[in-house]
């Protein structure tokens, strides 16, 4: 059976494509020489890597095969490897049995990752899974408010990745138009790094690849208006 290494050095190898991006990947599915491949600049510097739980007794309880050890080690090997690599993860509130020091060793610890972003999820139930008949259900009030803390600190992480590129040359696919306004096109599209860049010009960019300088971040923190460079 064909590794996911094997998979994608062979897409790099055997095709011209121009810029091929990975999804969500488990993190003990990886190694440290899993890193090497990004020597190709067509890999995007961007890795998913659902965590779910900042709390070491929340990801025993939910079966997850790593630690917060383990995963902070993870982040430090990626960055150390992929010079910019954005890193993004997936994160439950209110688990079944989170306690509210579970819950703040999770605050703490996606705080210290410094993420370029990542998705917060509110625990519910589903029929049929383990997790539905565990007790010490968090109730449904917390689950909320807890959610809301973690995507402040998602966001805020998220704001100062954008910040830290800024004045940074970055390639950008292109990828929306809108309607022409009295200044040009505007024209969206991410870097390879994961950063949404929002650029005004005169031609349409769609599926192209171009250079930019990246130059300020935009009222609402989640987009970078670029200026452009070719």
């Amino acid at each position: 059976m064909m590794s996911l290494e094997d998979l994608i050095f062979s897409i790099l190898s055997d095709t011209d494509i121009q810029r091929l991006r990975l999804s969500s990947l488990e993190p003990w599915d990886l190694d440290e020489g899993f890193f090497s491949l990004w020597q190709d600049p067509r890999l995007c510097r961007h890795l998913h890597l659902p965590l779910q739980s900042g709390s070491d007794a929340i990801l025993r309880r939910m079966g997850r095969r790593t630690t917060t050890q383990d995963f902070a080690e993870l982040v430090s090997s990626a960055r150390s490897s992929i010079p910019g690599v954005a890193i993004t993860t997936d994160i439950i509130a209110g688990f079944p049995g989170e306690t509210p020091d579970d819950f703040l060793q999770t605050l703490e610890f996606i705080r210290s990752l410094h993420l370029a972003g990542g998705h917060i999820f509110t625990y519910s139930e589903r029929k049929g899974t383990p997790a539905a008949r565990f007790p010490k259900k968090v109730p449904n009030r917390i689950r909320t408010e807890r959610s809301s803390a973690l995507r402040k600190v998602i966001s805020e992480s998220r704001h100062r990745y954008y910040r830290d590129h800024l004045g940074s040359r970055q390639p950008v696919l292109w990828e929306a138009v809108s309607e022409s306004g009295p200044d040009g096109l505007e024209i969206r599209g991410w870097t390879d790094n994961y950063i949404r860049v929002h650029y005004t010009g005169q031609r349409n960019l769609s599926n192209e690849i171009t250079h930019v300088i990246l130059s300020e971040l935009n009222s609402d923190g989640n987009t970078v208006r670029a200026r452009h460079t070719e």
